[in-house]
């Protein structure tokens, strides 16, 4: 129990100090609201420390065997056991479900209400609220379940194993937000695989091949000074034009600080660290698209290559991988590499990008729904790995009680599905310039035929220099 307090402890800290970084200063201003904000605030980091602890629980499980298996003796590691890992899997288990479905809407149902009318106004009105919505969404959710369940199964064992809520209903639940989850892992971590070349290419430094810095470094200091001089001949009584040469200085700034770091990086970090780190994410996302295709492959030979055809040898009793502790170490990698694309890909969707979070400027409410998505993702990774062969680390806990990893057509074409469109992304990633200088050798560059703004623009990147072929 002192370990999981103390693991658990170093997670909540971290996860606080992320929240108060991107959380909006201006929020904590009347007594009550700032309460209540307090309040809210306890619960999203509760929550993204539990979704922290999901991400590596899985890591740390595939560590630990291989630990037990090379020090099996030791004095020192004795407390590595495998009663504290399957204790770990379903602690993680019930907080998921904890945050998911009780304290992530209760924040935001207690940072929405304001007090039924007619009672005094309040901390204990805004509660009594929140309770009574709680109560109603519990209401609806399990009617949902007891519809669902009976159109999928209805005859008479299912019917009254819906009078069971601890055994049947949050499982059952709980499984379909796992399948959810996936899904959104599947549509999410294609997307990420690719756009983390060019998340790293703004991070990082580009080489400058046939390119003269301190050329461009005149031309973006000569539109410095053009802007503003027209921005102070410009009369304040003309609003919109003042708000738009502020944003054409901004970013002209932007370009010029670009420009200024990249005359001032060393030689290795232009030309060794940026091959070197493109040349590690191109590896590291053709070994898992060849994992998966072999996984395809076991699916289709060897019934036990189910998430749910065995039990497994158990903790500390046989190695994961084929190659040892080596292999292990290469499913961590991925594991985590995976992670940080699914987080990439979800911010990279339209559907998802007035959810990204920005420093000092995100409202509660937004935190609140960051803190579930990353939740939902987190809780689905591991599932996601062990379905697409990453690991073959056995599912502990209320992790491997899904019945949809039993399901063989549902398995095989999520590995099906994942794989195409992993290929896919990455294909379109690599032949985007190809394309565009096709587009515009037939004249067909104005008709907007490129799917992706992102790819189509010509504006120069953060580094200070356009695509070019």
């Amino acid at each position: 129990f002192q370990i999981c307090f103390l693991l658990f402890a170093v997670l909540y800290i971290v996860s606080y100090f992320i929240i108060t970084r991107y959380k909006r200063k201006a929020d904590e201003q009347e007594d009550e609201d700032a309460i209540v904000n307090r309040i809210s605030l306890f619960l999203s980091t509760f929550t993204l420390a539990v979704s922290a602890g999901a991400v590596l629980l899985l890591p740390f499980s595939i560590i630990s065997n291989e630990i037990l298996l090379s020090f099996p003796q030791n004095y020192y590691i004795q407390w590595l056991n495998g009663s504290l890992i399957h204790g770990l899997w379903n602690l993680a288990s019930l907080f998921s479900n904890l945050c998911l479905f009780v304290l992530m809407p209760f924040a935001f149902f207690f940072l929405e209400s304001e007090g039924f009318a007619g009672l005094k106004k309040g901390i204990r009105a805004r509660i009594l609220e929140t309770l009574v919505m709680l109560i109603l969404l519990a209401l609806l959710i399990l009617g949902i379940v007891w519809v669902a369940s009976a159109l999928i199964d209805n005859d008479a064992a299912s019917m009254e194993s819906l009078y069971d809520l601890w055994e049947f209903y949050l499982p059952y639940l709980y499984s379909c937000i796992s399948l959810m989850g996936c899904l959104l892992l599947l549509l999410c971590t294609p997307v990420g695989l690719s756009r983390m070349f060019t998340v790293m290419g703004q991070l990082l430094v580009k080489p400058t091949i046939l390119e003269d810095l301190d050329e461009q470094m005149y031309i973006i200091t000569l539109e410095e000074e053009a802007i503003q001089r027209k921005l102070n001949g410009v009369s304040s009584t003309v609003e919109y034009q003042t708000v738009e040469l502020e944003r054409e200085l901004e970013k002209v700034k932007s370009k010029k600080t670009n420009l200024e770091r990249r005359k001032k990086a060393s030689a290795w970090e232009r030309n060794l660290v940026y091959p070197a780190v493109m040349i590690l994410l191109l590896t590291e996302t053709s070994i898992s698209v060849l994992l998966v295709a072999l996984n395809i492959l076991y699916l289709l030979v060897d019934e036990t290559a189910m998430p749910k055809g065995s039990g497994g040898p158990g903790i500390g009793n046989a190695s994961l991988s084929t190659f040892g502790f080596v292999g292990a170490a290469l499913e961590i990698v991925l594991i985590f590499y995976l992670m940080v694309s699914s987080v990439v890909g979800f911010y990279s969707l339209r559907f998802f990008e007035n959810f990204t979070p920005r420093k000092d400027d995100t409202t509660m409410t937004k935190i609140i729904g960051n803190c579930v998505s990353i939740l939902v993702l987190s809780s689905a990774l591991p599932v996601m790995s062990r379905t697409l062969g990453i690991t073959r680390f056995d599912l502990l806990g209320d992790f491997g009680r899904f019945n949809w990893l039993g399901n063989f057509y549902i398995v095989l074409s999520y590995n099906l599905l994942f794989a195409i469109m992993t290929t896919l992304c990455l294909v379109r990633k690599f032949t985007s310039a190809v394309r565009e200088e096709l587009l515009k050798a037939l004249g067909l560059d104005k008709l907007h035929l490129s799917n992706n703004p992102r790819d189509s623009e010509t504006k120069p990147s953060a580094n200070g220099h356009q695509k070019t072929l």
